[in-house]
């Protein structure tokens, strides 16, 4: 028997050597006859951990590795390399002011 294979979107990248793969497929309503879009998201399995949110990947069905995950990802973007998720910018939440003793005080112009 052949294995599944699946395209999506990765939606999530946070957890280490897994990503979250959103796939969405067009069904037709068997009363209105309109096409719905449904979508459901799988765990699959990246080794390098190289692949981002925002990426295009193919995922192939596998043996169970853990209790959610039994995807693997085979391929993705060409620009996918190991250890690119580590040179991501961490956001900040707010800006860093320097340490400033008078801040509290009425500022004096003359």
């Amino acid at each position: 028997m052949s294995k599944r294979v699946l395209q999506g979107v990765v939606v999530s990248d946070a957890c280490d050597k897994t990503v979250i793969v959103r796939v969405e497929r067009r069904v037709m309503h068997p009363v209105y006859k309109k096409f719905v879009t449904s979508s459901k998201k799988y765990a699959a399995h990246d080794e390098h951990s190289s692949y981002r949110a925002g990426d295009i990947v193919q995922i192939e069905e596998s043996r169970p590795i853990s209790k959610r995950k039994c995807w693997v990802v085979i391929a993705g973007p060409a620009d996918a390399v190991p250890g690119r998720r580590s040179a991501r910018p961490t956001p900040s939440s707010r800006r860093e002011r320097p340490y400033d003793p008078d801040a509290d005080k009425p500022r004096c112009r003359g």
